[in-house]
């Protein structure tokens, strides 16, 4: 649901509805959905380890609901494995593969969930038969051996069964994993959870960190737009059909300043609440006439980017927390955060929170 949330956000459905409150839910969701992310791989990999054996078992098929079974098992596992890789990946913003991420992610998640559905739905009569027996008896290992074409492991110690290869016990098993699964959620978290900042040791970003205290994502290098935005002539422009006008940052300054405490939460997962100061974009509106709950679009000064231009729904423009910021944490805008000005507005992915800001467009 956190991932449908966040695709959702960056590719509007007509009838998606955006929550602007409170402030922090992209913060929230992003956080819960890489944080589970983190939490999932060493729960895969330990359930790997205790059925690999099964993995090599000879022959690979055994029947025709056997085969659709362990094509089930390697679609999913396969799919997982590469959604947890690239995920985890993505949080350093390294990408080493040619297809775009984004995408792949989204479309890979699908896969997964057909793999386990279609697991599910070949295990069918075993499931059936399990909660269809009338005596307290375990059930019969070799119907369900029949049904998959495998092994009888019912027949075994449950401790053989839960422990694979024999050389842990249940209960080690389960406590080692529950301990790594600890670890690296405690030890990652904080990059989205203030309250588990201080134990943030391995994860790529760290609060309070960069300058003015956030951390950033993309330099003015990066954007290579360091000569426009120092430009003494940049103003921002506000058209409104036939109507528009332009704001130099001296009159932006002019005009009545709000501050507002919201977070700048980042698709890659960390996040931070920060405190910024600039215009309504409703009082721009107002400017050139425009109703306060106009759907608008946002152009950087970035020559090119995939987020150059970024559109916004009304319930974001008509939010008089909504800014075209000029401050951050009490001093004017650093470079790297968007000088001379950019949008900030509550419960957004910070790669839709538009910096360098060149105009605004009434949709």
């Amino acid at each position: 649901m956190t991932g449908l949330f966040s695709h959702g956000l960056q590719n509007p459905p007509s009838w998606m509805v955006f929550p602007t409150r409170p402030v922090w839910i992209y913060q929230l969701t992003q956080g819960l959905h890489v944080t589970a992310g983190i939490a999932a791989i060493p729960l895969l990999l330990a359930k790997l380890w205790s059925v690999y054996p099964e993995l090599l078992a000879w022959p690979p098929v055994k029947s025709l609901v056997h085969g659709a079974e362990r094509a089930s098992i390697a679609l999913f596992v396969g799919s997982s494995l590469l959604q947890l890789t690239t995920g985890l990946i993505n949080t350093y913003k390294w990408y080493p593969w040619p297809f775009p991420f984004r995408e792949t992610h989204y479309w890979l998640a699908w896969v997964i969930w057909g793999s386990l559905l279609l697991h599910i739905a070949v295990k069918l009569p075993v499931i059936a038969g399990h909660w269809r027996r009338n005596s307290p008896r375990r059930f019969d290992a070799s119907e369900q051996a029949a049904a998959v074409g495998g092994t009888a492991d019912a027949e075994r110690p449950a401790d053989a069964v839960a422990t694979g290869p024999g050389r842990w016990s249940r209960r080690a098993l389960l406590t080692a994993v529950a301990a790594a699964t600890g670890a690296v959620v405690v030890t990652t978290a904080g990059q989205s959870f203030s309250w588990l900042a201080p134990a943030n040791l391995f994860a790529p970003r760290k609060m309070g960190t960069g300058p003015q205290g956030v951390p950033v994502n993309r330099t003015a290098a990066d954007a290579k737009v360091i000569e426009l935005a120092k430009s003494p002539g940049w103003a921002l422009k506000v058209r409104s059909g036939e109507s528009s006008r332009s704001f130099t940052l001296g009159e932006l300054r002019a005009l009545p300043q709000h501050t507002h405490e919201l977070p700048i939460a980042c698709v890659e997962g960390w996040s931070q609440m920060a405190s910024w100061r600039g215009v309504r974009v409703v009082d721009l509106l107002a400017a050139v006439g425009a109703p306060a709950d106009s759907p608008l679009r946002f152009i950087s000064l970035e020559p090119e980017g995939a987020y150059r231009t970024m559109n916004m729904p009304a319930e974001y423009s008509r939010d008089e927390q909504t800014l075209v910021a000029l401050e951050l944490n009490g001093s004017v805008l650093d470079l790297d955060h968007g000088y001379p000005a950019r949008i900030i507005a509550p419960g957004r992915p910070g790669v839709l929170q538009t910096k360098w800001l060149h105009s605004v467009e009434v949709l």
